[in-house]
This record gives structure tokens, sequence and C-alpha cells, in this order.
């Protein structure tokens, strides 16, 4: 066989595997993107799919954010707005966020029979309506619930872990105020059982709790008629 011949035969069985192997992977990446594109039967965009790589359970775990930031942005209720911008103003928190926080009062309110702007007042005494605020006694929350006192009422929530929940620290120490002022037998010494300072003469967390709860409804006598109903 001539050497020019056998250099022809060469180049073309190098050219068809070549061409091959280059077939055979464009196929495969194309599996890989179907896998990708289908996770467990539900269809997951493939800019989704490449965004979060090769690991599906980590797609999966993606997929609750995406909900619960569906959730934030349902608009709050527009009657709790003049609350809201007092309260946002003076604590420093964002009206949107505070709004939603108004909203929880107010249905806890409902729940428990108590005056929904004493449960702000609370809220904005014990933590300055920060959701995350802990003190070192182990109080949590907006309302400051310690959780290892109250474990029955968290445990219908999920337990513990609830208690940094806004809705759920909310309607809890809504719970245990109504409580404690049945058992009192008043506003004032209930507030100030609720501060663990049950013997304190002047009752100061009490005045401070009230002082706020009149500068509330302060705002709400002063709002337009339509904003403040609830």
């Amino acid at each position: 066989m001539k050497l020019t011949e056998l250099r022809n035969r060469a180049r073309r069985g190098w050219h068809t595997t070549t061409g091959a192997l280059q077939n055979g992977l464009a196929a495969f990446g194309l599996l890989v993107l179907v896998f990708l594109a289908f996770d467990g039967g539900r269809f997951v965009p493939i800019h989704a799919a490449q965004a979060g790589g090769m690991a599906f359970g980590k797609m999966k775990a993606d997929i609750p954010t995406v909900e619960v930031a569906v959730r934030e942005e349902v608009q709050p209720d527009p009657r709790y707005r003049p609350l809201a911008g007092y309260l946002a103003r003076k604590y420093r928190v964002a009206s949107g966020a505070t709004e939603r926080l108004v909203g929880d009062a107010f249905a806890a309110a409902r729940t428990t029979g108590v005056d929904p702007l004493l449960i702000l007042a609370v809220m904005a005494v014990e933590s300055s309506l920060n959701p995350i605020a802990e003190s070192d006694f182990g109080a949590k929350g907006l309302m400051q619930v310690v959780p290892r006192f109250h474990p029955e009422k968290l445990a219908s929530h999920g337990g513990e872990d609830a208690v940094l929940e806004p809705r759920v620290n909310i309607l809890i120490g809504a719970q245990i105020l109504d409580e404690y002022i049945r058992r009192s037998g008043g506003l004032e010494a209930g507030l100030q059982v609720y501060a663990g300072a049950p013997d304190d003469g002047e009752k100061a967390y009490a005045r401070k709790v009230i002082a706020e709860m009149q500068r509330l409804k302060d705002v709400l006598a002063r709002a337009p008629r339509s904003g403040t109903q609830a």
C-alpha cells in the first residue's frame, strides 16, 4: 500500500472517530439538560436548573423561598396605615413590615379579646418592634415571650422555634397578657406581672405601656375615619 493512501485512510478514520465523540457528547449534554428541566415530574425552567447546578435537592430547597417571597408581596390592610405610620417613624421600622405587624396585632386581638392598642403598646415597650429581640433572661421576639415558661402554648405552633415568628409571638403574647390581667384583677396589675415586677409599687412598667397605648389612641383620633376602622 502506498504511503499517501495510508495517510488518507488514517485521516478519514480520525475524522470519523472525533465526529462520533462530538455527537456522543452533544447527546449526553442534551440528556443532562432534560433531566435538569424535569425534577420529579415537575418542570423547572432551564435557566433555574443551570443556576442551581446538578444538585436536585438544592433546587427543591429553593422552592419554599419563592413561596415566602410571594406571600410577603401581599399588600397590608390600608386601615392599619395610621398606626403603622406612627410606629414606623418612632421605632425606625420599614412601613410595610410595620403594617403587617399591626395587622397581626389586630388579628390576635380578635382571637383573645385583648385591646389591639394594648398589644401594640406592649410590643413597642418590650422590643421596639424588633421581631428577633432577645433578652439575657431568654425572652424572645416582639412580645418578649419566654419559651420555657409557655411550652404548651407554643406546642400547637410547632414548638419553641416558632416563638420568633411574628404572628405566633404576638398571638401568644396576647394570650399571656389576657391571662395575667384576668388573674390579677386589673390592667395595671396584669401588666406588672407580665413584666415580672408585680411588687413594684410605682407600677413603672404599666404606666409606660399605658402611656404608649394612649399615644396610639391619639393617632387614631387624628386619622381620617376611613383609615381607622379595624
